[in-house]
């Protein structure tokens, strides 16, 4: 028993690096100089610069970007999460003629890879002239953002009994209420994994907010790009950038992990 033990602590910490080796890779490569990021074999113990990272910000307007960032994640993630979420309600609870048919549509916009809509999203948005604009680019991960919300928030909410709502209503609450005060606090779990899906999609999407913005609403993987030039690749900054990009969604998922963790006692409201 005691062995066993010790072999599946030995596999999850195992696991484990194999998973961050990735992301300590480009955070130790953001405070070498140039000469140790490219130095074989590579350099383990070093004094850390931070040279890399004043580097991104005298040459580029980071905050502006990530204020742009920001806007668009928080703005497609919550339009994302409302209209999702009623959405797949509306699936769960209602019978309507063609009900096979909507699931359908809905999850068949899900199996389009979002690439193949840049080049329709660019020519739509430039012919009402609003290619550089935040809206813009909030609409586009909006749309490839909803199918996957409904699906999700659709097979979760179908799981709630609905006695819950029925016995709301019997006490005089609207449909609506009851949805608000009973479904929605039951459906945490699954509310918190559609928004930390949607807001990573949204925060790290480059092809889109590449194609879709200008000068005035580049995002920051828009901005890591910058640092890919003709001459060469400046990896300092570029993974520097990138480990700023990691720390706001590592923030956001610590934030609303406890809903999730809390999900796992949903079998005993059955």
């Amino acid at each position: 028993m005691f062995g066993k033990k010790i072999g599946t602590h030995v596999f999850v910490y195992v696991a484990l690096l194999l998973f961050l080796f990735p992301i300590l890779w480009v955070f130790f490569t953001s405070i070498k100089t140039p000469t140790q990021a490219f130095q074989i074999p590579p350099v383990w113990f070093f004094k850390p610069t931070f040279e890399n990272y004043e580097h991104v910000f005298n040459s580029q307007p980071f905050f502006f970007y990530l204020l742009n960032s920001l806007i668009v994640t928080v703005l497609s993630t919550a339009l994302s999460l409302m209209v999702g979420t009623l959405t797949g309600y509306s699936l769960a609870r209602f019978k309507m003629k063609g009900q096979k048919w909507v699931s359908f549509a809905v999850f068949f916009t899900k199996m389009f890879p979002p690439i193949v809509l840049v080049v329709p999203f660019f020519i739509m948005f430039r012919s009402i002239g609003a290619t550089d604009s935040l809206y813009s680019l909030t609409l586009a991960y909006i749309a490839f953002n909803l199918p996957f919300v409904t699906w999700l928030m659709w097979g979760f909410l179908r799981e709630l009994p609905g006695s819950l709502e029925e016995a709301a209503l019997i006490d005089g609450t609207s449909r609506f209420g009851a949805m608000w005060r009973i479904i929605l606090p039951l459906a945490k779990p699954g509310l918190a994994v559609s928004a930390i899906f949607a807001a990573m999609n949204s925060w790290n999407e480059f092809m889109f907010a590449l194609s879709l913005t200008g000068v005035t609403s580049r995002t920051l993987p828009v901005m890591a790009a910058n640092f890919v030039t003709q001459e060469a690749i400046l990896w300092g900054p570029v993974t520097a950038t990138g480990t700023m990009l990691m720390i706001p969604m590592f923030i956001f998922t610590l934030l609303v992990q406890r809903h999730i963790v809390s999900g796992l006692a949903m079998g005993a409201v059955k």
